[in-house]
């Protein structure tokens, strides 16, 4: 194949995102012929050592390894999203509350019994004791929540991120619904490091049946390659 002008375009679209129907379509290839044409362009070897040498000269100008690259990928696919955001039941005020009476912290209690005498209302009844700690798990006993506390979410503080849940977190958003955490994909990282592996081959026909469109197969490898290549990883990273 003759590497045309169009196609250099091709090869440019197509290192943004290593999409290749997309690519054809930013290079001006029509919708309906763009992933046939992405196939046929990228079977050609001289397309190949171009689009390897223009991968090698961008990983040099960024000074990063593929390595580096799998390294950050697997930490982000194999993340405990957990470390990030969690849904907790905690006490109510009756669950550890002398009696099952409601609990107070010393402090709350003295601010309530001051109001009240700002007030000239009475005293706040103390009966159910004070330490009330708001992190507690519920008690399956009590008489008010029946073990069920109550439910919230949990946002970890990210200044104490590390590893690969420092990895996975991609920001924080606020909405007019409350804060949202925002990670990157899991799926699709978990998708970019079978595909550096090897583990899902695909294979490219350049005939379709009987003189058809392209047709593209994807076949995966024995389940016993993906668990040793995964454990690899675990050793290495």
């Amino acid at each position: 194949m003759k590497i045309s002008a169009k196609v250099k375009r091709f090869i440019d679209e197509y290192l943004v995102d290593l999409n290749g129907a997309a690519a054809a379509r930013r290079a001006g290839y029509t919708d309906k012929s763009c992933r046939t044409s992405a196939a046929h362009i990228l079977a050609d070897p001289k397309v190949q050592e171009l689009l390897a040498a223009k991968m090698e000269e961008r990983s040099h100008r960024v000074e990063i390894t593929q390595d580096e690259v799998l390294k950050r990928l697997w930490a982000i696919g194999s993340a405990n999203p957990g470390e990030l955001m969690q849904f907790r039941r905690t006490c109510c005020r009756y669950c550890y509350g002398e009696g099952h009476e409601y609990q107070w912290t010393k402090g709350e209690y003295q601010r309530a019994r001051q109001q009240a005498d700002d007030d000239g209302k009475p005293i706040p009844d103390c009966s159910g004791g004070f330490g009330f700690d708001p992190n507690k798990p519920p008690v399956q006993g009590c008489t008010e929540c029946f073990g069920q506390g109550h439910g919230h979410v949990f946002l970890e503080d990210t200044r104490r991120l590390a590893g690969p849940a420092a990895t996975l977190f991609a920001g924080v958003k606020q909405s007019k619904e409350g804060l949202e955490v925002k990670t990157h994909d899991q799926v699709e990282a978990l998708k970019l490091v079978g595909q550096h592996l090897g583990m899902f081959k695909t294979k490219v026909e350049h005939t379709g049946p009987n003189g058809g469109p392209i047709e593209q197969k994807t076949v995966i490898v024995d389940e016993k390659e993906v668990k040793a290549a995964i454990a690899k990883l675990e050793r290495e990273y």
